[in-house]
């Protein structure tokens, strides 16, 4: 028999332009038959929603956000809370991480915590964190208090930002976690004794969202004036996607190159970014497109004839695990340019179905770019590779099939 729990996904920001792979899993759970609620930490923020949010059927909760800003809740929470069995080893672990943790932080997701158990949504029968940083820690806080037990899918800034103590604790007490890169797979077993508890699931693509391009691509080869070579990136100006690294690379090359390059996505760095290019002398390349819907970047990746995305490790830590752009850009047989961090090679080997150089190297980056522009030969062929690949490896069925079954055999266990 086929088991289902009614299950609460918390998140930090429900529905989110950059968090596209997650809503994928959300619907594909729901085609599989799983009855969902949605936690939100935050209220959405994007102007724009991609068409995959409306297809998406749970129905969505927000916690208070800021403590202050809905006393009541809050407070009804506490009163509601304290009498349970689970309070005090909630208070308990609460105090433990707030001496570790002196945060306004950690206060409002025992704040959130409180709410989430007085409410209780759809007579909740599970709890699932996506992201093992402040949404699990909410999530472990509500089962401490509820007795409802908790799973876990794990990314990347969650991952490397968060403490090693904080990691090994909550690995220990989630029932299982996955997470989307070998990378941060290997690091989090490190982690804890229950080796066998942390699975690798690739989020893979709808490939049914970004179907075949059986079109040829251009022999565009940057002689042209007239037609110059197109250049794409997609990705929130943040530290960690090296966009300054990007445009650096793109005033390095060879004058005699006619090139234009298009930017999809928002970010507080788009301040710095915009006068960094004016700084440089190639302001007049760029188009800066802001954030779009899915189908205005599916159409942006068929027409562009590279695509570049110059990852690196942030200072405080934070890094990509697969940008999913990636995978999406290879699926039209696009040429990607990135770089050797986290999860990225596994996906792109340098040579056989894209370009690959290290993190921080603007020069490079601009050697990879050029060679990609005066080659369309080249590009063509590594771009039809990578396209096989994410179709034998990144088909996101796979990764639903893979989360049905961990949360069946835990169902049947419990």
């Amino acid at each position: 028999m086929t088991i289902r729990r009614k299950t609460l996904v918390v998140l930090k920001g429900y529905p989110r332009l950059s968090e596209t792979f997650i809503a994928q899993e959300l619907l594909g759970l729901e085609r599989a038959g799983f009855d969902l609620t949605l936690i939100s930490m935050r209220k959405p923020t994007d102007k724009k929603r991609h068409p995959i949010h409306d297809e998406i059927k749970a129905r969505v909760v927000y916690l208070p956000e800021y403590l202050h800003n809905e006393p009541l809740r809050v407070l009804r929470g506490l009163i509601g809370s304290w009498k349970r069995p689970g309070f005090r080893p909630l208070l308990r672990q609460f105090w433990t991480d707030l001496l570790r943790d002196k945060t306004r932080n950690r206060f409002r997701r025992f704040g959130q915590a409180l709410v989430l158990a007085h409410e209780w949504p759809d007579a909740g029968e599970w709890l699932h964190a996506h992201f093992i940083h402040t949404p699990a820690s909410v999530t472990a806080y509500t089962s401490i208090l509820t007795g409802v037990p908790w799973t876990c899918s794990a990314h990347a800034k969650d991952i490397w930002t968060s403490p090693d103590w904080e990691l090994t604790e909550k690995l220990a007490k989630a029932r299982w976690s996955v997470t989307c890169t070998r990378s941060g797979f290997e690091h989090m077993r490190q982690l804890t004794d229950r080796k066998d508890e942390v699975h690798l699931s690739y989020h893979g693509l709808d490939l049914t969202r970004f179907g075949h391009f059986d079109q040829r691509r251009s022999d565009r080869d940057g002689t042209d004036k007239s037609d110059p070579v197109r250049i794409l990136s997609v990705g929130r100006a943040v530290p960690k996607k090296g966009y300054d690294i990007l445009l650096q690379a793109l005033a390095q090359l060879s004058p005699d190159i006619n090139w234009q390059f298009t930017h999809i996505g928002g970010g507080d760095e788009l301040s710095k970014l915009k006068p960094l290019a004016e700084s440089l002398g190639i302001s007049d390349r760029i188009f800066w497109k802001g954030a779009l819907a899915q189908e205005e970047v599916l159409s942006h990746y068929r027409q562009s004839d590279i695509f570049a995305l110059a990852c690196r490790v942030a200072a405080d830590g934070d890094r990509d695990g697969l940008p999913n752009v990636l995978v999406e850009a290879s699926s039209q047989n696009l040429v990607c340019i990135s770089t050797n961090i986290s999860g990225i090679p596994e996906l792109l080997t340098g040579g056989e179905n894209g370009f690959v150089v290290p993190p921080e190297n603007p020069r490079l980056l601009a050697v990879a770019i050029e060679r990609a522009i005066r080659e369309p030969d080249l590009r063509r062929r590594l771009g039809l590779a990578a396209g096989r690949r994410v179709r034998e490896h990144f088909d996101h069925t796979s990764s639903i099939r893979q989360l049905t079954r961990l949360f069946e055999d835990e169902w049947q266990k419990s």
